[in-house]
């Protein structure tokens, strides 16, 4: 999307405008400790229960903590490998993008690149859980071809279910 916006006058007085992209398109890389505020910020007003700051610098170094950056945080997603009963699956741990950069694709891209990730360490499924009234995140998951398998009652301390998704991997 573009935005118009005046900067001055030229010599004739006529004013003149330019015309920019409103945010350059963000990249995805591992993240790192300098990450951490930002990501931590974004966690705070993401969610009723956010982690706390400790659990994000255990993931710093893994491959699957990821941050979508265009020359700030905008941004991330935490997945990693989990043993299920004697099998190896992906786990979707944390993901949230920015309020004021949310219905640009950053959660897509977000996704994609960790379920890559995943896909790198020869896993055959991918699970997650989310709050059942998170409507953007399932339209989200739903788009990736996560499918409902199970529901878990009161998994929140105000009491609200969450439904476990899972995604096979190619």
């Amino acid at each position: 999307m573009l935005a118009s916006t005046p900067l001055c006058h030229d010599s004739l007085g006529q004013r003149v405008t330019t015309t920019a992209p409103e945010h350059s398109a963000p990249t995805v890389r591992e993240a790192d400790r300098s990450d951490l505020l930002a990501i931590y910020r974004i966690e705070e007003v993401s969610f009723d229960q956010p982690w706390p700051f400790t659990a994000f610098q255990s993931y710093v170094g893994e491959p699957g903590f990821l941050v979508a950056e265009d020359g700030t945080v905008v941004g991330y997603v935490v997945a990693d490998v989990i043993d299920t009963h004697g099998r190896d699956i992906g786990h979707i741990k944390d993901l949230a993008v920015h309020s004021a950069r949310r219905g640009e694709g950053i959660g897509t891209l977000l996704l994609t690149r960790a379920l890559d990730v995943l896909g790198d360490e020869d896993i055959r499924s991918v699970k997650l859980e989310v709050r059942e009234s998170n409507e953007g995140a399932l339209a989200l998951y739903r788009d990736h071809e996560f499918e409902h398998r199970r529901t878990l009652p009161e998994y929140y301390s105000d009491g609200e279910d969450a439904l476990v998704l899972v995604r096979r991997v190619e």
